[in-house]
């Protein structure tokens, strides 16, 4: 290989990885790192890239693409993955590959370095994107092929090459940030049965310390796409942070997890989501007065095929870019509002409305018949009752054995 490509962020990995693909390959190395809104201050990244080794170190900023065009599409499927995680990492991952790719085939790098682990999803999520987007392109995966073996051996090549990492051996903690999310993994959260350290969380506050008075937010939609907080518009990054702050000061967004991860292997996480879950919960709320039913059954069960997929590193697959078409095409309708209460680490739905609603108070009220005639169920009933009469007729030892349990 001729120049190589490292996806950089100033952390404990990569500063070793620049470092150790120096030293074993000796060509030029251009740094990459994308500010998805992470909490690292990344004003030094270049001058500390410089000094361990890189060539060049671009810094890019994603963080307009990464809301707009990841965040908010996963709002849009009310992605969720395994029932609880929002899915912070799985969703910044093709975005910033997209950029590392667009970086390296401008530079002309014929080779792309990440410090993904052999154990984790990121590995797989990094080079099924390569592969998409430009398969011509060698990837190298320090982790492996070197010879460390874990994060305390990193720590120590660290110190001999001088290189300072955020971390000790005190506290290992793997920590992820972007503007959806703060994910810990490592140390003492290696063990499902300890509970997170107190001072583990970097962003939410501790619910039990949050205001004694509830805050209210509305959200408005468009087309599935969040647009204003409170009755101001405001474009896509502002939104987000203006609704993590609200959540982070209630202490919304905390999560305590044991994920599936892709290739096997069962994780424990600790994940701060405050802006994104309240949006969930926001758009799910309008999405139940404006989809069709049988729209929204259906969508439903997508969503949790678009978290499979996002959350195993497909997003540039074909399946994938067809099922966001669907979800774009569900979202024609869902326009309106949410209104939600924020109260020490809880947020909850308590007002919705729309315009384009098929929700109908005189056809839902138990106090106005209007336009429906209660007479009609007995049919429907009878009709959708049919297949059970018949099977139970055929059935009569099911139903001795079912009288004997009772």
């Amino acid at each position: 290989m001729k120049k190589i490509l490292l996806a950089y962020s100033g952390g404990l990995d990569t500063s070793c990885i620049l470092t150790w693909l120096k030293e074993k390959y000796n060509v030029p190395i251009v740094a990459y790192c994308a500010n998805v809104g992470q909490t690292d201050d990344l004003s030094g990244v270049e001058d500390k890239a410089m000094k361990t080794g890189a060539d060049k170190c671009i810094v890019e900023d994603l963080r307009s693409d990464f809301v707009e065009n990841y965040v908010f599409q996963s709002i849009k499927a009310n992605g969720v993955y395994e029932g609880t995680y929002l899915m912070g990492t799985s969703l910044a991952r093709p975005c910033i590959a997209e950029g590392m790719v667009t970086a390296a085939l401008k530079e002309g790098c014929d080779a792309i370095a990440h410090g993904a682990t052999g154990k984790g999803n990121d590995q797989v999520r990094f080079e099924l994107a390569i592969k998409a987007l430009a398969p011509h392109i060698q990837v190298i995966a320090p982790w492996r092929t070197w010879t460390f073996t874990g994060r305390n051996d990193l720590i120590d090549y660290a110190q001999k090459h001088g290189i300072p990492v955020p971390v000790s051996k005190e506290k290992p903690y793997s920590m992820d940030s972007n503007l959806m999310h703060i994910s810990y993994e490592g140390g003492i959260l290696e063990d499902p049965a300890a509970e997170p350290p107190v001072d583990l969380f970097q962003w939410t506050t501790d619910p039990e310390k949050a205001p004694d008075k509830p805050t209210e937010v509305t959200i408005e939609f468009s087309g599935g796409v969040p647009v204003a907080v409170n009755g101001k518009q405001l474009k896509a990054v502002e939104l987000l942070e203006t609704l993590n702050e609200l959540g982070a000061k209630h202490g919304v967004g905390r999560v305590d997890l044991v994920e599936n991860r892709y290739i096997g292997i069962k994780s424990r996480g600790v994940y701060e989501t405050p802006g994104a879950t309240i949006l969930m919960q926001a758009h799910q709320a309008v999405e139940s007065l404006t989809l069709d039913r049988e729209v929204a059954h259906m969508k439903e069960s997508l969503g949790l095929k678009f978290a499979e997929l996002t959350y195993n590193g497909y997003w540039f697959a074909p399946e994938h870019v067809l099922l966001r078409k669907f979800i774009d095409e569900s979202q024609a309708t869902v326009s309106g509002w949410a209104k939600l209460k924020l109260y020490k680490g809880h947020s909850g739905v308590v007002a919705r409305g729309s315009n384009s609603s098929l929700y109908d108070h005189k056809m839902s009220s138990f106090e106005e018949m209007g336009i429906f005639n209660q007479a009609d169920s007995g049919g429907f009933i009878n009709i959708n009752g049919l297949r059970l009469t018949a099977w139970s007729k055929s059935n009569e030892s099911f139903k001795k054995s079912l009288q004997a349990t009772t």
